[in-house]
């Protein structure tokens, strides 16, 4: 009875496509409120400014507790895009695959495409959000006669584009989607899949198969992605010197000179901290996805 009144007060061809949405967003923008310190320890620790110990007490001795949240309104925004986006999209084209396959459940090598796919679309439309986030970070490190002083998320995309251009919003855009591509490939289908194991193979409740899907996830999230998340990074952050020209002409040149100058390793600065940032960004992404969706369920939406 309730399924039926529900079905007649949401239209019900709108609101399934837009559900994996609003949720994937939703999910998103919480966890980002609760992770926000450590992604800000995450950037300086990858501009150079020491370990993680030395960035959170110069941080809090320089700069007071609020500078943990300095461009927490970026990052909401690039949740509300960028997540939104990504999390709707892999609902999407994994529930078509599912189809596809005539309801059996996806390989991994599919799911891995779903996440590349939903990563890519994401990326797209999360790119200026991210430019901006990344810049908010970063603005403290350079010397004060170099920052922008963007007051928040709108102010920096206002700057962006009256500054540098409408196709600036989109500076860094490739690396960002290969990066995103990378992510949610090692994120998403990992996840799927350590779900299936945890639930069907080792008979796991709700509460271990999630939180051991999730720090899975944010394992592979973590080691396909931070090399190409310090390349996006270098690339965003860039300045030109006193002659007009950027240290590096592209993704590919940045790419090439980090090699150089540091080895492989080098990709994998403060991988620790990414580690602790990613995990439980993941895992409290999907804990809030499932309660937003009982919650739905419940309602009965």
């Amino acid at each position: 009875m309730g399924d039926s009144q529900s079905q007649k007060a949401i239209p019900s061809g709108l609101w399934p496509t837009v559900k994996p949405f609003v949720n994937g967003g939703a999910s998103g923008m919480l966890a980002t409120c609760v992770i926000q310190p450590i992604d800000m320890i995450k950037v300086r620790i990858q501009l150079g400014q020491g370990s993680a110990a030395h960035v959170t007490t110069s941080m809090l001795k320089n700069e007071g507790i609020t500078a943990f949240y300095k461009g927490l309104s970026a990052g909401l925004l690039r949740q509300a895009t960028y997540t939104t986006a990504r999390l709707g999209s892999f609902k999407i084209l994994t529930n078509k695959a599912i189809e596809a396959n005539e309801g059996k459940p996806l390989p991994l090598y599919q799911k891995a495409l779903c996440g590349l796919t939903a990563g890519a679309i994401g990326a797209s439309v999360g790119s200026p959000a991210d430019l901006a986030l990344i810049r908010m970070q970063a603005d403290a490190t350079l010397p004060a006669a170099q920052r922008r002083n963007y007051t928040n998320a709108f102010h920096a995309l206002y700057r962006i584009l009256a500054d540098e251009g409408l196709l600036a919003l989109w500076k860094g855009c490739g690396p960002t989607a290969v990066r995103a591509m990378a992510l949610n490939m090692g994120m998403l289908a990992s996840y799927d899949q350590s779900v299936e194991f945890f639930k069907d193979s080792l008979g796991a409740g709700e509460a271990a198969t999630i939180l051991g899907a999730s720090t899975v996830s944010g394992f592979f999230a973590s080691v396909c992605s931070l090399p190409f998340d310090y390349v996006k990074t270098q690339i965003q952050k860039m300045q030109p010197d006193a002659e007009g020209k950027y240290p590096y002409t592209g993704s590919v040149d940045c790419a090439i000179k980090t090699l150089k100058a540091g080895g492989p390793l080098k990709f994998y600065t403060g991988f620790p901290v990414y580690f602790v940032r990613i995990a439980p960004h993941v895992m409290m992404t999907w804990i809030f996805l499932n309660q937003i969706q009982k919650l739905e369920k419940s309602a009965g939406f």
